[in-house]
């Protein structure tokens, strides 16, 4: 089923775009949320007085997108865990961690937009890919290290 997006949607699409999806997916999520409208006619002739400020959106979430990016990349993000003897965390550091982090630097990033395919369970570094915008991604450090123990 062909529908028309109004809101951008990660993995499917951006405002504006037409795309196939499955009827299910359109007539009890898309469609109900006001997420995409059915791509009939009358629905396409709306959507063509509409692109021009589309466009504008677009380009100005864009170059929003470069701005966070521009504010991300290099950044070194260090977190202080319990380790085990071979370097395993007691815990893991997730993409919402990461997220937590970012925010008390005033920078806002939704979680789902850290690209983190399994939490981090080891001490180390490592590179964490940020999808700012479609088409837009940075890198940050994430450095995990060891908490020191108290003597007592």
């Amino acid at each position: 089923m062909e529908v028309i997006l109004q809101k951008d949607v990660d993995e499917l699409g951006l405002e504006g775009d037409t795309v196939n999806v499955a009827k299910g997916y359109a007539r009890n999520y898309l469609i109900p949320k006001d997420i995409a409208l059915e791509a009939n006619p009358q629905n396409l002739k709306i959507l063509e007085s509409r692109r021009k400020k589309i466009e504008v959106r677009r380009l100005k979430a864009k170059e929003q997108a470069e701005k966070v990016k521009q504010a991300l990349e290099g950044r070194e993000i260090t977190f202080v865990q319990k380790a085990g003897e071979e370097g395993k965390l007691y815990g893991s550091v997730t993409s919402m961690d990461i997220a937590s982090n970012l925010e008390k630097q005033d920078i806002l990033i939704d979680r789902r937009k850290i690209l983190l395919e399994k939490p981090i369970k080891a001490l180390g570094e490592y590179k964490v890919q940020i999808r700012v915008y479609p088409g837009v991604i940075a890198s940050i450090k994430v450095v995990v290290n060891q908490e020191e123990e108290k003597e007592e």
